[in-house]
Order: structure tokens, then sequence, then C-alpha cells
């Protein structure tokens, strides 16, 4: 079983020093760094680290939030590492996934986060029936007025093409196909 560890700073001025003596001192075998946000979804050391890993490796950090740019990225990311019989430990957590006690409290915090992704859709929910009895519907404001659709269909009945017509009251030829398509029907 081999120890890889991943560190990752922010900013190029940030300096990666303190994760790897951690990881090194942890037993890492290989670090593989980036120096990039954890917001950003293209992150080259952690593609090349989860690349590397093998199934009975273990898979360390130095805090769970240089892994994962939110918990539903963290427990996905881990989630793949268990199905390819990866480890995953975060030092300062003292989260070690190959341990019954570490995948305890890894899926504690799993749960914690789709329990937060469910009150966060309920609200939306919430909020948008509220708006829509109160007679507001949420969207994008029609582009297409009847007022236009109409002055488009008379400038199409005196030759123009669509495509023209369109040009001409400032909307889409698309929207304008659409439209003339859905009032034919």
């Amino acid at each position: 079983m081999a120890s890889i560890g991943y560190a990752r700073v922010s900013t190029h001025d940030q300096n990666l020093d303190l994760q790897r003596d951690a990881l090194n001192a942890a037993g890492c075998s290989t670090v593989f760094e980036d120096k990039i946000s954890g917001a950003k979804s293209d992150r080259p050391g952690l593609a090349d680290a989860l690349a590397y890993v093998r199934d009975g490796d273990l898979l360390m950090v130095w805090k769970l939030d240089r892994l994962g740019r939110s918990m539903s990225h963290l427990i996905k990311t881990v989630n793949d590492l268990e199905s390819r019989g990866v480890g995953f430990k975060s030092l300062t957590e003292q989260i070690d996934t190959t341990t019954a006690s570490g995948r305890l409290i890894f899926h504690v915090f799993a749960s914690l986060g789709q329990f937060e992704r469910d009150l966060n859709r309920e609200r939306t929910q919430a909020g948008l029936q509220a708006a829509e009895a109160r007679g507001r519907k949420g969207g994008r404001k029609r582009v297409l007025t009847d007022e236009k659709l109409t002055k488009a269909k008379s400038h199409i009945a005196k030759g123009l093409t669509v495509r023209e017509a369109a040009s001409r009251v400032k909307v889409g030829k698309t929207v304008l196909y659409s439209m003339l398509s859905d009032k034919k029907s």
C-alpha cells in the first residue's frame, strides 16, 4: 500500500511547504501539487493524483478543503476512490476511510452535505411557489411580445424573410421561427 499525497494552495504567492512537510512526515512517497483555486474544476495535480493511485493505495491531504471544491465534490471524489479500492485520509481532521470510525465520520459528513442540498432545494421550491401564488412567474421575460410577433407576421406577409423580420423587430430568428411554429399548432 502506497501513501500518495495531494497538496494545494489557491495562489502562486502562497507556499506549499507546510502541506508538503506534513504529507511527507505522514509517509507519502509521492506528493502531487496544485497552485490553483479550489473552485476551479480543472486541477491538473489532482487529476494526476487520482490517475496515479491504485487499488490498496491511500490518498492523503493535509486538510479536507484541499481536496474538494464543495462538500458534494469532496463526497463524490472520496466515493470514487472508495469504489476503486483507494483509501482517503485527511491529516488535520483525522479522517481515515480505511478504518471503520473514519468511514463513519466521513459518511456523517456526506449525510450532512446531502441534508444541506435537500434543504436548499426545498427552500427554492417554497420560494418559487410563494412567488407564483403572488402572481409572479420565474424565469426570463419573453423577448418576443405579442406586439412584436404581430409586426413580424406583417413583415413576412409583405415578403420579408423570417431572418429579415426578426431583425426588424429586434429578436433572434430562432425565437421567431419557434413562435411562428407554435402559433400554427
